[in-house]
């Protein structure tokens, strides 16, 4: 009885020291916290400064096994936690999320609970396809390896977008403006949209969920790949702005902006003085890995506790110009300790985010069109214990209206990332202050930051290399920067003849095999890329299995199967913004355009992704107008699925063709689009033969066909270039594995330009 009164005055008056503080006559010396009680089972701990005030307890349990309770904080003589401890903490098994919530197909082994190193197995019941990993492990960090395995019909707008463990879902309809709604079991915390919505091109909106328990964490290869997947993406846009001008004198940022950076770290009472000066090791390290690209960002960096101390502001910055002034910057940050705090150790995550806001507004006043036009990124680093200033989600919402303006399209121009640092993260509050994208990946859960800093050293510098393929600019008077792959190709003969071609690296352009004949010379061929860039012509090869009379025993007069060939140029071409590859499928550089970390990105997951509907919306190109951007862009509808058929079948109306199988002609080698079901598709005309058929993924252009033949020439009529009902074009696949391999061998052994690297 006597112990248990002595704590209770204890505990009394320890509030009473939190709320007026500890009297001039009890030092943090004498606030020794007690040593017993302290063990953990099957486990084991240690101290940041030992027994004394603000020494954090961190437990520790063998590989496959999670602490009850994370940690300990000694406060004024007694050990705090964030979870309420009832009896003696005990190191757990790890368990992943269940994954016997999989819908139209089975789960083997079926298991109450699955642990580390425990495989699944996953089959589709009959007429279902399978998409993601049909073998799945859990894995020491409590997720499952590989993709959500899927088992979906194709006859949706938008493909099933799937069940992922530990998760349900309601709504089961795929079409346009169609719902999905998910929660995670109890206590697993959801991490992503809690909504999708299937859009008009056949994607859904936010981010597929996971379901997270207390002891989930993210590795460092997947947060560093993850994030700088989609920081690059940010960097490669904003590269746009800084191109040469006539002089080639660089045009950097000016106080306008296109890059804007606001970084806030945590230095409250729950973060260790180590996970503190990880943080800003991790920042100088993530702002010299950016200063590697031609970009020049401005920055904001804070450091917050109970109030907001701010290491520079984003005016400040851009006022300045000192071209030392990000070194000045990093000296400051540097200069900030631990201890620089004072006694005010509380969480104040809404002031953090109230203060970056204020700074927005003011740049926002300053030039109204600029902060329009800016990229705006927001990283955090917290364990998100926020104790005061209310949810800081409230906050988070008056930056996303503050730049969005509430129109959707406009949500691309912010990326709030948080990363969890510290041994207990509280996810509760972090999913709503987080960016939901497609692909992408904002929130990381890290058990140690200095191994991020290690993945950093990857995010190399790309700014010149095809790493960036696909990147576009829209809507700007300089058309050509909307199309910085287009080629246009003249072979000289005694009746000249004209195709398209794409540039795929900083040395190849890609095009179609029948744009060539016997008898013609590299000498003879005339490469037109940006304005007044006329390139030299090293030699061209067609693919080895291209063979126009392969069947005309089989009433097949032109057969034109792999119509593919490659242009090598006689030196690589300087990369510019009006001067890109565009992405082609199963390559790391598009893994990186689709936002696909190294372990997610294979073939199979690239084609799941770009050709996931029946109707695949992509586009072509015409011959280039003066200013070297098309004419005109053609729009149409990739037919797979039940309109396949329809579309193959037709190519035995194309004069020269008499076949009774229509799949002698038209084999999975080729893509098909044309005709007037379900819409009216635009088609092809002379001197287009050889171009992309691409689309558009999150702001990148990826080829996925070279345009080949087509059933009819209505160019001429008066249709011009818009299908009729039995009007199709073929464009040579590029996810034939026998294009791939011809395409693989040349453009991933460039020792002269930059080669690509397939999967």
């Amino acid at each position: 009885m006597k112990n248990k009164q002595q704590l209770k005055c204890l505990m009394l008056a320890s509030i009473c020291l939190l709320i007026a503080g500890a009297p001039s006559s009890m030092s943090k010396s004498d606030s020794l916290c007690p040593k017993e009680n302290l063990n953990i089972t099957g486990g084991s701990f240690v101290l940041s400064k030992g027994y004394a005030h603000g020494s954090l307890l961190r437990y520790i349990c063998p590989n496959g096994y999670y602490p009850s309770v994370r940690s300990r904080h000694c406060q004024y003589g007694l050990w705090t936690s964030t979870t309420k401890i009832r009896k003696t903490p005990e190191c757990k098994k790890i368990t992943c999320p269940n994954p016997c919530v999989f819908e139209n197909g089975e789960v083997i082994p079926y298991k109450a609970k699955y642990y580390v190193n425990d495989t699944t197995t996953y089959s589709c019941h009959f007429n279902y396809t399978f998409h993601g990993s049909a073998v799945r492990v859990c894995k020491l960090n409590g997720k499952w390896s590989g993709s959500t395995p899927i088992c979906g019909h194709d006859s949706d707008h938008c493909p099933d977008p799937g069940v992922p463990p530990g998760s349900s879902r309601t709504g089961g309809i795929f079409n346009i403006d169609n719902k999905v709604t998910y929660r995670c079991e109890s206590p697993l915390t959801l991490i992503g949209s809690k909504v999708r919505v299937c859009q008009d091109g056949g994607q859904w909106s936010g981010t597929e969920p996971q379901c997270y328990a207390d002891f989930t964490y993210d590795t460092p290869e997947e947060a560093s790949e993850a994030f700088s997947s989609s920081l690059k993406s940010n960097l490669a846009i904003s590269q746009q702005y800084e191109q040469e001008d006539q002089q080639g004198k660089k045009i950097s940022m000016d106080q306008s902006g296109k890059l804007d950076i606001y970084i806030a770290v945590d230095s409250s009472g729950s973060i260790d003085e180590k996970d503190f000066d990880n943080a800003k090791t991790t920042i100088k390290m993530l702002i010299e890995k950016i200063s590697f690209y031609e970009v020049s960002p401005n920055y904001e960096i804070l450091i917050f506790a109970t109030d907001v101390t701010r290491i520079n502001s984003m005016r400040t910055f851009k006022l300045n110009e000192d071209k030392e002034k990000l070194t000045s910057v990093l000296k400051d940050l540097d200069d900030f300790s631990y201890e620089s705090r004072d006694e005010k150790t509380g969480t104040n995550i809404a002031k953090a985010y109230s203060a970056i806001y204020e700074s927005m507004i003011i740049e926002r006043h300053s030039n109204a069109a600029a902060f329009s036009e800016t990229q705006h990124i927001v990283i955090l680093f917290t364990d998100g214990q926020a104790n005061m200033g209310g949810n800081p989600k409230r906050k988070v919402d008056q930056i996303k209206r503050l730049v969005t303006k509430n129109d959707p399209s406009q949500e691309k121009k912010l990326d709030l990332y948080v990363f969890g640092v510290g041994e207990d993260v509280y996810q509760g509050y972090i999913n709503g202050l987080v960016s939901h994208k497609d692909q992408e990946k904002h929130f990381f859960k890290l058990r140690d930051l200095t191994k991020v800093q290690e993945m950093f050293d990857d995010m190399i510098d790309e700014s010149t290399s095809v790493g960036l393929c696909g990147v576009v600019w829209e809507g700007l008077e300089n058309k050509r920067r909307a199309f910085p792959w287009l080629a246009q190709i003249n072979i000289a003969r005694q009746k000249s003849s004209n195709c398209m071609g794409s540039l795929v690296s900083s040395r190849y352009i890609l095009t179609a095999a029948h744009c060539f004949l016997e008898g013609d010379t590299p000498d003879k061929i005339t490469v037109k890329l940006d304005q007044k860039l006329v390139v030299e012509v090293k030699s061209y090869t067609v693919h080895p299995d291209y063979n126009l009379a392969a069947k005309q025993h089989m009433g097949i007069q032109e057969y034109y199967e792999f119509d593919v060939a490659l242009i090598e140029l006689k030196k690589a071409v300087k990369m510019t913004s009006n001067l890109r590859p565009i992405c082609i499928p199963c390559t790391k550089e598009t893994n990186a355009a689709l936002k696909l970390s190294e372990s997610e990105g294979t073939c199979r997951k690239h084609e799941e992704i770009l050709m996931s509907t029946e109707l695949v919306e992509a586009a072509f190109t015409s011959d280039m107008d003066t200013d070297n951007s098309p004419k005109t862009i053609k729009n149409i509808a990739i037919k797979l699925g039940k309109y396949r058929d329809a579309c193959v079948e037709d190519a035995k109306k194309a004069q020269g063709i008499k076949v009774e199988n229509a799949r002698e002609v038209v084999t999975d080698n080729f893509l098909c689009s044309g005709g007037i079901e379900p819409k009216t598709d635009h088609i092809s005309c002379k001197g287009e033969g050889g171009g992309a058929t691409y689309l558009n993924k999150k702001g990148r252009a990826i080829q996925v066909g070279v345009i080949s033949w087509g059933t009819k020439d209505i160019c001429k009529g008066k249709n011009k270039f818009t299908s009729v009902a039995d009007s199709r074009d073929y464009h040579s696949n590029l996810f034939s594995e026998k294009i791939r391999s011809f395409l693989k061998e040349h453009l991933e052994s460039d020792d002269i330009g930059h080669p690509l690297t397939f999967l």
